[in-house]
């Protein structure tokens, strides 16, 4: 059984010139070996993204579920975020 699969991509012109550039340029030995680079920074984000849903936003919604008193609205926060911007610029 072959280890790889043979795929058939199409890429808008300005991504495909930088697939070429990449090769051209000595840093890849092949465009396959572009797109494998490629899908595998995709497989890091995903699994980071995983990391910080499971280690930060699910903690946190379950502390707001546990004391919903500590939550805040999106319009506090705004009005936080307006006035420290206000007293940064009003100090500057």
């Amino acid at each position: 059984m072959q280890s790889t699969r043979q795929l058939s991509v199409t890429l808008p012109h300005e991504m495909a010139e930088r697939v070429r550039a990449k090769v051209e340029s000595g840093e890849y030995a092949s465009e396959s070996e572009v797109i494998r680079e490629g899908l595998r920074a995709l497989e890091m984000h995903d699994r980071a993204l995983e990391e910080w849903l499971r280690n930060e936003v699910v903690p946190a919604m379950e502390a707001i579920k546990a004391y919903p008193s500590t939550g805040r609205t999106g319009e506090q926060v705004r009005e936080t975020l307006a006035a420290a911007y206000r007293s940064i610029v009003k100090d500057a």
